[in-house]
């Protein structure tokens, strides 16, 4: 999976880091956790804890998108056979598929391409009826892949919004608020344009706390989120968004424009979503691969989140303490986080909040340790690298890497000491994973 592994020093810290990144990122395969909670005995599908006899329904499809889509695809394919009649996906991460369509978008950024895409994903939607079962695919990267302006709202609106967002340092739950509320597929109108079909979601969770209407900005869910809710978050990081979008946000704040669907809504009263692949099923892969290897394991949170800076300094004195006294626990020790910073971007640099965490980490990382950052995803920021792999000796000449970071230019500078990560697209997406290694001190 790591394209680079020969990059890397062939050490203790160095090589159990790769080695639980790896693991980590395979345990949420879709292969793997779909296979898991979807099971055909050739007359009823079982999703979770819910079953569906194969008669009682005229068609069953695969609709939905994100990152991770068209590997859920594949996996429903095989586990449903001839069962299955069809459906489509949208996805930046396209698979060789027999029965489901498989269309082109974009990530992190939405394109030209993805609305044409999910135009064709809400017709296919549209024409189903109440003999159908949609087995739905929501993963992360959704809101990017899966797009719809609303009306009003064109797709360079959409684009410009992103791109402010992204860089404000906002967080997910707040981004998608304001994305929900520009979309005619988000925020559960995609349930509504399904209905009175029977819904059954395969989520693949990237949001700090798994939240369902933040997953790929909850397209069919009940949306807990307001106009008044969106429009606070572009006053609250004073972003700078096309017209278009401040008088709709404005509208649907003075109650003009119609809210989101709610949770009295009747759209949901047939869609049932199952959680299958969440930040945790990387974390307990990882800690495994670490324990079996002789070290002692902690799982910090898998909810770490703001700035990636402030976090990587915490991580840092982690390593020191454990260096120092032995707390939280004893060395040889792999503490693991999981979660999503962010990066309030001031400068024109590359990199990511996983580049951006790993080298501010590096500046005060003690020589006993070594610390993999990574986005399960394989893409990290607006680079082609899923994170880094630093150590307490990355870093020479602290000025130079200060600078680095602010100019948000971390790519560069770890690109020049072989510490970047990669992997391409993983086929999965579950948010943020790092590992970092502490060895006793000599």
């Amino acid at each position: 999976m790591i394209r680079n592994r020969d990059a890397f020093p062939e050490t203790a810290p160095h090589a159990t880091a790769l080695a639980c990144v790896e693991a980590g990122i395979e345990a949420a395969h879709p292969e793997r956790v779909v296979r898991a909670a979807l099971r055909f005995d050739g007359e009823a599908l079982a999703v979770g804890d819910e079953r569906y006899d194969r008669s009682a329904y005229s068609s069953v499809l695969v609709l939905g998108g994100g990152n991770a889509a068209a590997h859920v695809a594949v996996t429903v394919e095989d586990v449903l056979g001839d069962a299955l009649d069809g459906g489509v996906v949208v996805t930046d991460d396209p698979q060789p598929t027999d029965a489901v369509d498989v269309l082109p978008a974009d990530h992190p950024i939405p394109s030209e391409r993805g609305v044409e895409s999910t135009s064709e994903l809400l017709e296919r939607a549209r024409a189903v009826d109440e003999g159908t079962l949609v087995v739905a695919v929501i993963t992360g990267g959704g809101s990017a892949c899966m797009v719809a302006p609303a009306a009003g709202i064109s797709l360079d609106d959409v684009q410009a919004t992103t791109d402010a967002l992204l860089d404000s340092g906002a967080d997910i739950h707040e981004i998608n608020a304001v994305r929900k509320h520009l979309s005619a597929i988000k925020g559960g109108r995609l349930a509504r344009a399904l209905a009175p079909a029977r819904v059954s979601a395969l989520v693949l969770s990237d949001v700090v706390g798994d939240d369902l209407d933040v997953v790929a900005s909850g397209p069919l869910v009940a949306d807990t989120t307001t106009y008044e809710d969106a429009l606070d978050v572009v006053e609250r990081y004073d972003l700078s968004v096309p017209e278009s979008v401040g008088e709709r946000l404005a509208a649907g704040a003075r109650g003009e424009t119609e809210e989101t669907p709610g949770p009295d809504d009747p759209a949901f009263e047939r869609v049932s979503t199952h959680l299958v692949g969440t930040n945790m099923t990387a974390l307990a892969a990882a800690r495994d691969v670490a324990t079996d290897r002789g070290y002692e394991t902690l799982v910090l949170s898998s909810r770490i989140r703001g700035e990636a800076r402030d976090a990587a300094l915490a991580h840092a004195a982690v390593a020191e303490e454990v260096v120092e006294t032995g707390n939280p626990i004893e060395p040889p020790a792999v503490v693991l986080s999981g979660g999503e910073t962010t990066v309030t971007v001031a400068g024109e640099g590359r990199g990511g909040p996983n580049q951006e965490f790993a080298l501010a980490a590096a500046l005060d990382l003690p020589s006993a340790a070594g610390l993999a950052a990574v986005d399960t995803d394989g893409i990290d920021g607006n680079t082609d690298a899923a994170g880094a792999l630093v150590d307490g000796d990355t870093v020479t000449d602290r000025g130079v890497a200060e600078q680095a970071l602010d100019a948000n230019d971390a790519n560069a500078y770890l690109a020049e000491r072989d510490a970047l990560l990669e992997t391409g697209p993983t086929g999965t997406n579950v948010n943020d994973l790092r590992v970092l290694v502490v060895e006793p001190s000599e």
